[in-house]
């Protein structure tokens, strides 16, 4: 598995219009081979920013560069559009290969 994150560090005020982006925009990420869960983290507040975090989970990184390559990652980026001030500096990304991984039992 493949872990793919984004750190945003948001301004203060701005965080309802960050978190309404997300959660309006279409992500087309179910189109997609090997996309398995997708998660907006909400963080610390440091006194003038709040962290977010975007996580996603794919079968394999090859999967990943595919989203990051196709249109649908076009598409779904277009509509990122934040408020001017929205953001304190650019995005993190931060990739990782899942070497280990614990679940609980379903049972």
């Amino acid at each position: 598995m493949f872990i793919a994150m984004n750190r945003f560090r948001i301004n203060q005020g701005f965080e309802a219009d960050f978190e309404r982006l997300w959660r309006e925009r279409e992500s087309y990420l179910s189109d997609l081979d090997g996309f398995i869960a997708f998660r907006l983290l909400k963080g610390p507040d440091d006194g003038e920013c709040r962290l977010y975090a975007s996580h996603t989970t794919w079968a394999t990184r090859e999967d990943f560069e595919a989203w990051t390559q196709s249109d649908q990652f076009r598409k779904a980026h277009t509509q990122a559009k934040a408020p001017k001030g929205t953001y304190a500096g650019h995005p993190v990304f931060e990739g990782f290969e899942v070497v280990l991984e614990e679940l609980k039992d379903a049972r």
